[in-house]
């Protein structure tokens, strides 16, 4: 909690329950009975009631107003305090211990036992295996009977195989279009803010066109395209134009500084020499057909995707416990009674914007309530 949002915890969105769905790329519609159930005016309601005031963003990205994740997790920590949760920390869990079919604790890794009449598994993923998301919740799963589906880096910055990202790294673009291709198929699109890297590219456009690119890596393409349109809001005539006047205004100067009011200053001649231009040459003797050659560049400027950083950099991790073993309005194991499952570990994820801790918060909701419930119909 306390590095979501870059420091500030992006709690939730404020966007409505079927565009919540809808951003939930991974298995969304699984969450369709726990996400009305505990919705993001409910997440919204308790934080507010614990003392947090909140605050909406651009994009509906909801943050407390003081912009500190500790707030929230303070707040969490003092709710649990009230309702006297005993709280145990340093005191790893190694299995779930199940009898006749049903949940009855877990085993620590000190070998000792503690009885439980439920467990809810809520452990997290496998990225940023620093905060203690080893992916220890597969095996837990795997060894109760549950199938894993395979798991994927989502929510990752992209490497790609052009050094010249190397020479640009830092530099961010605003209101740009990247396309995803796989064997000449467009794959994903995204508009909004990039920015380049040492490896490659990354920044929120990245970040959510790089669950799709992750997905196809893992299932063995060796190679994607992606295709920044620099100039998204013009056609390829206006553009035309538009190159056509600075090229007038600038037809003494050498090509390079014939572009300076179009591009960053640091991607000029990227752009030139991929479009076969010679930077020094003057503006003003660049032909008809050159032209129309960097309208294309400028609308499509070519990175080859390689691969994506390691697991253990990315925001959220794709895969996990099938939910097709789960009871998606209790959360519920299908194979083992008493035993939950909420949470990075169910094989469930979403786009950045308040829509995983969403997920996370309405899937710990159904978990705990019905296992208070079903204890009691017991």
């Amino acid at each position: 909690m306390m590095i979501t949002g870059k420091g500030r915890c992006n709690v939730t969105t404020a966007d409505d329950v079927p565009e919540i769905i809808k951003n939930i790329v991974g298995n969304g519609r699984f969450l369709n009975s726990s996400v009305r159930a505990f919705d993001n005016a409910a997440v919204m309601a308790f934080f507010e009631k614990a003392g947090v005031p909140l605050k909406v963003e651009r994009g509906n990205r909801v943050f407390p107003e003081s912009d500190s994740a500790a707030d929230v997790v303070d707040a969490m920590l003092h709710h649990l305090h009230q309702l006297h949760v005993d709280i145990r920390t340093q005191t790893s869990v190694a299995d779930i211990v199940a009898e006749n079919g049903a949940v009855c604790g877990v085993r620590l890794q000190s070998s000792d036992t503690v009885s439980a009449d439920a467990v809810i598994v809520a452990v997290g993923g496998a990225s940023y295996p620093l905060t203690g998301s080893t992916g220890d919740g597969y095996k837990m799963a795997r060894a109760a009977g549950h199938h894993i589906t395979p798991i994927f880096p989502a929510l990752v910055p992209l490497c790609t195989a052009e050094p010249w990202v190397r020479d640009v790294q830092g530099l961010s673009l605003r209101n740009v279009r990247a396309a995803l291709y796989h064997a000449g198929k467009k794959q994903a699109e995204e508009f909004g803010e990039m920015m380049f890297t040492h490896f490659g590219v990354t920044g929120p456009i990245v970040l959510r066109l790089s669950r799709r690119a992750s997905e196809l890596l893992s299932q063995g393409a060796h190679r994607l395209d992606l295709r920044l349109n620099l100039k998204p809001a013009l056609t390829p005539d206006v553009l035309r134009t538009r190159i056509d006047r600075d090229f007038s205004k600038y037809q003494r100067k050498q090509l390079h500084n014939g572009m300076v009011d179009l591009l960053p200053h640091r991607l000029i001649d990227i752009v030139l020499r991929t479009a076969e231009l010679s930077p020094e040459r003057p503006a003003g003797q660049v032909s008809a057909k050159e032209r129309n050659r960097l309208v294309q560049t400028l609308q499509a400027l070519p990175l080859t995707v390689t691969g994506t950083r390691p697991l253990a950099e990315a925001i959220v991790t794709a895969g996990g416990i099938d939910t097709r073993e789960i009871d998606p309005r209790t959360m519920a194991s299908k194979l083992v009674r008493r035993l939950y499952f909420a949470g990075e570990v169910v094989d469930v994820d979403g786009f950045t914007g308040g829509y995983n801790l969403q997920a996370a918060f309405s899937m710990g909701h159904a978990a705990g309530y019905h296992a208070v419930q079903n204890l009691e119909g017991e």
